[in-house]
């Protein structure tokens, strides 16, 4: 099987190392990013800066994995690859995109004659090199041609075909959400640690929730090597950069008259913490001194 890699960034250059180490992949990829060549080629396969070059040499059916950021920068490269692709070729998006634009993507190769599955990938970098999780939409039919595939990628147990256009995308963007919420309870629970009258070793105590706990999870794993691994908090800067998907479970729990506190609070917290300028808190702290003369804190200098 030909899979063409476009974007090969930590996720996409790790799908190439986890193909790379199962029988019958011929890979090629592509990037912009120079920088990635000499590894790709002597690791994985051909390496290409352009879809011109890319597509040159095609000989196949073409199943093209593209995993690149979300929006207009991957909207574009599915055109793109639509004009220089054949009647039935496959474009799969494995990048987190909002399900909406799938939607519209897979209408837009439906008119080309081109196949396509949004499929959400979870699991991180590691998953992405030794096994991830999977969701797949778009046609059943497809899906099928292509499960060997899914299933080399993914873990045992380790992918869904969810339904049309738009499901694996609309899955990953609410398994997203829950992620948000998981992430900012561990959070909250781990300060409430720090500051409380007891020593407590914080790496030791993330490696005791995680065995045998009601909350043991592969995101308290991770919270252990992190205690292990940074010893100075005073050096990150707290700042929590929100890349779209709990954005829109968010909008999508408000067009559902669905309500979602935790998840919406985790989000809030996220753009709160990227809030130089403070003025919410500072508008609330002159407020104070305003009606009850209470004092505020100068800023230092």
């Amino acid at each position: 099987m030909d899979v063409a890699l476009i974007g090969l960034g930590k996720m996409g250059l790790g799908i190439a190392e986890n193909l790379s180490q199962k029988e019958g992949y011929q890979l090629s990829g592509m990037d912009l990013n120079q920088q990635v060549k000499s590894e790709f080629e002597k690791q994985y396969g051909a390496f290409y800066s352009n879809i011109d070059a890319l597509f040159s040499e095609k000989k196949s059916r073409g199943i093209v994995w593209i995993m690149l950021p979300a929006g207009e920068t991957t909207n574009h490269m599915i055109k793109a690859c639509c004009e220089k692709l054949v009647l039935g070729d496959i474009i799969i998006d494995a990048g987190n995109s909002k399900y909406l634009d799938s939607k519209q993507n897979f209408e837009y190769c439906q008119t080309k004659g081109i196949h396509f599955l949004d499929v959400g990938t979870s699991g991180g970098m590691e998953g992405a090199r030794t096994g991830a999780c999977m969701m797949v939409g778009g046609a059943e039919m497809i899906f099928k041609e292509l499960e060997d595939l899914f299933a080399d990628l993914c873990v045992e147990n380790g992918y869904l075909y969810c339904g049309p256009a738009g499901s694996g995308h609309y899955l990953k963007m609410v398994h997203n959400g829950i992620e948000y919420g998981i992430m900012q309870s561990i959070g909250e629970g781990f300060n409430v640690l720090h500051h409380s009258p007891y020593d407590y070793q914080l790496g030791e105590v993330a490696k005791v929730f995680n065995h045998g706990s009601v909350i043991r999870s592969w995101l308290m794993e991770l919270t252990e090597n992190l205690f292990k691994e940074t010893t100075d908090f005073s050096m990150i800067a707290g700042i929590v950069p929100s890349s779209g998907e709990g954005k829109w479970t968010v909008e999508e729990a408000l067009r559902l008259n669905l309500a979602i506190p935790v998840i919406t609070q985790s989000l809030m917290t996220r753009y709160s913490s990227s809030d130089n300028e403070k003025i919410n808190e500072k508008v609330i702290a002159l407020l104070r001194n305003q009606f009850g003369g209470h004092a505020f804190v100068k800023e230092e200098s």
